[in-house]
């Protein structure tokens, strides 16, 4: 759960998971990257599902997977979190 925390914490600050597909149209590759466009390592695929499963994350119109109000409930309140 630290994990999945730390990466709520990044998602609440502005991050966004990136995901591509293969041409089975399926997950290959998942990248979280900070609001400041740096990568941020350890996210995979294990852990996206997880977020995806907890309704923490969800992307609208094709876009990037960005944090939802599920998630924002799930991470708590600190100070570095606006």
């Amino acid at each position: 759960m630290k994990k999945c925390h730390s990466v709520l914490h990044l998602l609440a600050q502005g991050g966004r998971i990136e995901i591509q597909k293969n041409e089975k149209r399926r997950i290959a590759s998942v990248k979280c990257l900070t609001r400041d466009g740096w990568h941020y390592p350890g996210v995979g695929l294990d852990l996206f599902r997880k977020l995806k499963r907890k309704k923490a994350v969800s992307s609208s119109g094709g876009g990037p997977y960005r944090i939802t109000r599920r998630g924002l409930e799930l991470v708590r309140a600190e100070l570095d979190n606006r």
